[in-house]
């Protein structure tokens, strides 16, 4: 493992945001425009989310979260874990320090290996790679998210309620800029981009501008 500050032989870039911000999908492009593996860093959590449920667990009991932090790698695949019920888990359960700490290693291992990587979460500039090349926080008006979100779910057939994905939302928000371990805010380094008014084609060529100025510039 690379220790905190030092950087493998590639460049790793770190994006954060809350929930529906499209941070997963910039992420993505950007990986695929600089050619690096990436990792979806709250898919770990929805699996610990889905396994809890299957298992029977309370999510606001630390001790069933950590022994969700048990699934099998296959998991991941799982086409469940993209599910409304499965993300609000993910929101509960990231809340126990415990949790964090299970998975942290896999994340910190991800961001550090040789040539580099994109990572997407909630801490992925503050706390598995502070040392990132290039950060950037992705954001959006939450009426914004919640209307992506109910558009994106009303599109697949999936009957929702605009109040309840808004609420969702801002319940999420609250948990996860108010938990006490690894909370969700930018870091002082990260470029803000937020996308409330913007295509997804304009926030995408804004977020890779700044990445390959910070490239060319380290």
């Amino acid at each position: 493992m690379t220790p905190a500050g030092a950087h493998p032989a590639g460049p790793i870039i770190a994006v954060d945001g809350p929930t529906a911000s499209g941070k997963g999908t910039i992420a993505r492009q950007l990986a695929a425009h600089f050619g690096l593996p990436y990792l979806d860093t709250g898919l770990l959590y929805r699996a610990v989310g889905y396994q809890l449920a299957q298992n029977g667990g309370d999510a606001s009991r630390a001790d069933d979260a950590l022994a969700a932090c048990r699934f099998d790698d296959a998991l991941l695949a799982h086409p469940d874990l993209r599910l409304e019920s499965t993300g609000a888990l993910a929101s509960q359960i990231s809340a126990h320090p415990q949790v964090r700490a299970a998975l942290l290693a896999r994340q910190v291992d991800f961001a550090n290996q040789v040539g580099g990587a994109v990572l997407d979460g909630r801490d992925i500039g503050t706390v598995i790679a502070p040392h990132a090349d290039a950060k950037l926080f992705v954001t959006a008006r939450p009426d914004v998210r919640a209307q992506r979100r109910y558009s994106e779910m009303t599109q697949r057939g999936v009957p929702v309620r605009y109040e309840e994905i808004l609420a969702d939302i801002r319940a999420r928000d609250a948990r996860d800029t108010g938990r006490k371990d690894a909370p969700l805010c930018q870091a002082p380094d990260a470029m803000l981009l937020d996308n409330s008014d913007m295509s997804r084609e304009q926030a995408l060529a804004a977020a890779i501008a700044f990445v390959t100025s910070k490239l060319h510039s380290a």
